[in-house]
């Protein structure tokens, strides 16, 4: 192991709402594993050749313990699978350190939280973040049914527990989540919005978000997974640091077709939401198809996912 990797052992496995396992993690030879802010997310090599990104759901302010809360997918690539079969108690596993892509902001007068399904673990540890901290915020968990939610006996004993708001399909309109009648009642000149689930869902959250006047700039979403289009003609990319060409054809990632000059980009989710694969690009235009960057960042114009985004311009060079 190195400072970016550790090993840990499930202390702690317990699967909650049919299909969603729940994990507590500890070091594996008893030392103390590095503290992590809200919304951070961990590596857990499941396999050489799989690692996943799962969000820390439990208190950041607990030492010592990790927790995740991982969905049994039915259109898994491998992950959640392998999650649910493999981890039992006991289980040896190698971890990343904690990330943070989606951190909470500290100014924020008040934090509306919004978790869909799975979505609801990074609002977990903001949940406990913002009760320490003394911030105003509330928490917003949408899902089917109450049979098949995760999480609920922690809500219900939580020191937050006043400010969480459950949301069941099963209960029709009356029970759906009113993002309109939210951001309304909190203002939107102060108010920050934290949003993660299902895609189409966190696009139906952002959409109505913007729709009430809430700027983009206090608008944070983190997806765990995206489609990932291909279409589109082949390009020439250029290595300049490798000094190695490659043509990516149609249907093709560019780290798959570097991967045939030998050039290895390390790659995780292959759907550009985790930023693994991430280069600089030195020259060309480029075609974002990535749901990790944000839409300053993207028209920064300097950085791709070569896991998912393609060329507008016939030839892309990387810094690589």
């Amino acid at each position: 192991m190195n400072a970016l990797t550790h090993q840990v052992v499930v202390q702690r496995r317990e699967v909650q709402g049919g299909g969603v396992v729940v994990l507590d993690l500890q070091s594996a030879d008893g030392s103390s594993l590095p503290s992590f802010e809200a919304g951070a997310h961990i590596d857990v090599h499941l396999a050489p050749d799989l690692v996943r990104q799962y969000s820390l759901c439990g208190d950041p302010a607990e030492k010592g313990r990790y927790r995740l809360g991982v969905l049994r997918d039915p259109a898994t690539r491998g992950g959640s699978l392998a999650v649910f079969e493999r981890l039992n108690e006991g289980t040896v596993i190698t971890i990343g350190a904690p990330r943070n892509h989606f951190p909470l902001v500290p100014e924020a007068r008040h934090s509306v939280l919004v978790g869909g399904g799975i979505g609801i673990t990074p609002m977990l540890a903001m949940a406990y973040a913002l009760s320490a901290a003394g911030k105003g915020f509330e928490l917003h968990y949408c899902t089917r049914s109450a049979a098949s939610s995760a999480f609920l006996e922690e809500l219900a004993a939580a020191p937050f527990a006043d400010k969480v708001r459950l949301h069941f399909d099963e209960a029709g309109d009356a029970g759906r989540l009113q993002v309109a009648a939210v951001l309304a009642a909190a203002g939107t000149a102060h108010t920050h919005l934290y949003v993660c689930g299902p895609s189409g869902f966190m696009d139906w959250v952002i959409g109505s978000s913007e729709q009430h006047g809430l700027p983009a700039a206090q608008i944070h979403r983190e997806y765990f997974n995206a489609d990932v289009d291909t279409r589109g003609g082949a390009f020439e990319v250029v290595a300049a640091a490798s000094g190695k060409t490659v043509r990516v054809q149609e249907g093709q990632s560019i780290v798959a077709a570097l991967k045939t000059i030998g050039i290895q980009v390390p790659v995780s989710c292959q759907e550009g939401v985790c930023g693994t694969c991430v280069c600089t690009v030195l020259e060309g235009e480029y075609d974002h198809r990535d749901v990790y960057l944000t839409a300053e960042e993207k028209t920064e114009n300097d950085q791709i996912m070569t896991c998912c985004s393609r060329a507008k311009s016939a030839r892309l060079v990387l810094d690589i």
